[in-house]
């Protein structure tokens, strides 16, 4: 059916927002009278909110945010910026910080991009086009000119997990704990040891390949080093076949996140018949709520999405009370949860 003109324009009145033109018809106030009372620190008479605000709950009213960015140039939005946020501990983390985001009254917007200059940087122009406020950023090596950007539009970055000059930072103790990993597996009479890892690149996962590495073998220990092509269970199936099916065969293997300790350790029970730990110690990171599970038991290091969240959050309210200031940042310290995987 084809309306006509006439049709098609009550459809679309019926279908618009309350406005604050409508709030002050009602109410019998001017507009800009209805504008101060939703203006937070604005003077309006007693009488004068209470007639705007018995009007607004009976139409319903909500302030129209967007407009108030267009006319301030600035948003309550902020971004969140990841690559593959259903996975993992990302997940976690990404609904960690659109709960704290909200509790802070700002309006969390996840962007699942690539991790390539070209999506990131077009990631971040959706944001600065949306008058975003800040920019968290949980994946991806960003491009050189990214914070550059961001600062010239007003905008703060927040970055996760990783060291990214010009950006405020919530590090976390990578090095130090996949150093942990090492030393536990060697104090245990370990001396043939793999770690599982992948190609993906990313910051947090090359400082826990590296610092693994580096450490193993700093003890006197042999570190075989296998990777799968993402950071996920496929990937800790694809490192357990190069760890277990070629020559020697690892004592204890360290697994960049838990997700691939996951596939490490199905495909070790299930293709070749190991016992975890008593053929195979495993150590993963992360502790994403299904290492707890009967079917894994999981050691393995804890990351506190709900403490990174916080400290994230409270690194925009920094940077927005010091716009100027040197790049601030917060330090996470994984705690090793002992499970039965690694005892």
């Amino acid at each position: 059916m084809i309306l006509g003109s006439s049709e098609s324009e009550e459809r679309q009145r019926e279908r618009r927002f309350v406005s604050a033109e409508d709030v002050a018809r009602l109410a019998g106030v001017s507009r800009s009278a209805v504008s101060r009372t939703f203006t937070p620190g604005a003077s309006v008479a007693p009488l004068t909110r209470d007639k705007v605000m018995r009007a607004a709950e009976h139409l319903g009213y909500q302030v129209n945010d967007l407009a108030r960015a267009v006319l301030n140039n600035h948003s309550r939005l902020v971004g969140i910026v990841a690559t593959n946020p259903e996975l993992g501990f990302r997940a976690h983390l990404a609904a960690a910080l659109a709960k704290a985001l909200i509790q802070r009254g700002s309006i969390p917007i996840l962007i699942n991009t690539g991790q390539t200059e070209e999506e990131l940087l077009a990631a971040q122009k959706t944001l600065i086009g949306h008058r975003a406020e800040a920019t968290i950023i949980l994946s991806g090596s960003t491009p050189k000119n990214f914070v550059d950007l961001a600062h010239r539009n007003g905008q703060s970055i927040v970055a996760i997990g990783r060291s990214e000059p010009g950006a405020d930072q919530v590090r976390v103790g990578n090095t130090a704990a996949a150093a942990t990993a090492a030393e536990m597996f060697v104090r245990r009479g370990h001396r043939l040891l793999g770690i599982a890892g992948s190609h993906s690149g990313t910051p947090s996962i090359t400082e826990r390949e590296a610092g693994f590495v580096q450490a193993g073998k700093a003890l006197g220990a042999t570190v075989v080093v296998a990777k799968g092509q993402n950071t996920d269970y496929a990937g800790g199936l694809e490192a357990a076949r190069q760890l277990l099916c070629n020559g020697d065969r690892p004592e204890a293997v360290f697994c960049v996140n838990d997700q691939i300790a996951f596939g490490l350790m199905d495909f070790a029970r299930s293709e070749l018949g190991l016992s975890i730990p008593n053929d195979l110690a495993v150590i993963g990171f992360d502790d994403v709520p299904e290492a707890s599970w009967l079917s894994y038991r999981l050691t393995t290091f804890r990351q506190d999405p709900v403490l990174m969240a916080r400290q994230a959050v409270d690194l925009i309210d920094r940077r927005f009370a010091n716009p100027d200031a040197a790049p601030f940042t917060e330090s996470v310290v994984p705690e090793l949860v002992m499970r039965l995987s690694a005892t």
